[in-house]
């Protein structure tokens, strides 16, 4: 059974930083692509930041650029999403989401219905 779990959320200041953890169990992360998404109230889900199965590429979409950086452990099972310089306007439930085999994560990221197994989703929130 392939399960997604995130962890890391919380609320911090404007300028912060957060990393945010997601555990994968019932899968390879190298046969995988992963992405991270968020979605805030009222607003559609956004493709954040996603990893190709090999790890070699990422895709970063502009409002993060420079700011989030997207890695993997895959001995420990565990993509991260570390977050600085953080703004009011990242606030959402993020969530991260796989989708097998090779993939292009700019592709995965602007059409997240394509992925196959996500997590519950951790909130955070950016205080002004």
């Amino acid at each position: 059974q392939v399960q997604l779990v995130e962890s890391g959320g919380g609320l911090v200041q404007t300028g912060g930083s957060l990393r945010l953890s997601c555990a994968f169990s019932g899968l390879t992360l190298n046969y995988y692509g992963i992405g991270w998404f968020r979605q805030a109230p009222g607003k559609q889900r956004e493709g954040v930041s996603c990893l190709s199965n090999s790890g070699a590429n990422t895709y970063y979409a502009e409002s993060v650029k420079g700011r989030f950086t997207i890695s993997r452990d895959s001995a420990k099972n565990l993509v991260y999403l570390q977050m600085n310089d953080l703004r009011p306007e990242d606030t959402a439930t993020y969530y991260c989401a796989s989708a097998g085999g090779p993939v292009d994560p700019a592709h995965i990221c602007m059409a997240s219905n394509g992925m196959d197994y996500w997590g519950e989703g951790t909130l955070v929130t950016v205080s002004s």
